[in-house]
């Protein structure tokens, strides 16, 4: 049986790995073993902070609301609970962009807070 030598398969997968590598720094472009290992912790940073991205922009919004709210006389929680309790649904998305644009409609939806926790 004759031998295989594969030889443009294996030049494929390795140059599909340095494609991936382009930019890096020093060996980690050029040297196939070492761009290898790179990219696979670069692979996996990418899936790890897609979900920590999440996190991160909610707990910015939660600050932005937090702060916001303060300078109305409330605290967030007492403001989400005052939210609720009126039955408004507002994310925390638009909730900070509202307490960053629009100062006089967080105002508003601070006021509907203060009075649903006053009853």
């Amino acid at each position: 049986m004759p031998r295989v030598k594969g030889g443009t398969v294996t030049r494929k997968r390795r140059k599909k790995v340095l494609k991936l590598a382009k930019g890096y720094y020093g060996s980690k472009h050029t040297l196939y073993k070492v761009a290898n290992q790179q990219v696979m912790k670069s692979l996996m940073y990418a899936f790890r902070d897609r979900r920590q991205k999440k996190r991160d922009f909610r707990k910015l919004w939660i600050t932005r609301i937090n702060a916001a709210a303060r300078m109305n006389g409330l605290s967030y929680s007492r403001l989400m609970h005052g939210l609720k309790l009126a039955g408004i649904e507002v994310n925390r998305k638009m909730l900070a962009e509202l307490a960053v644009s629009d100062a006089n409609a967080f105002a508003e939806l601070a006021n509907v807070a203060k009075q649903q926790n006053n009853k």
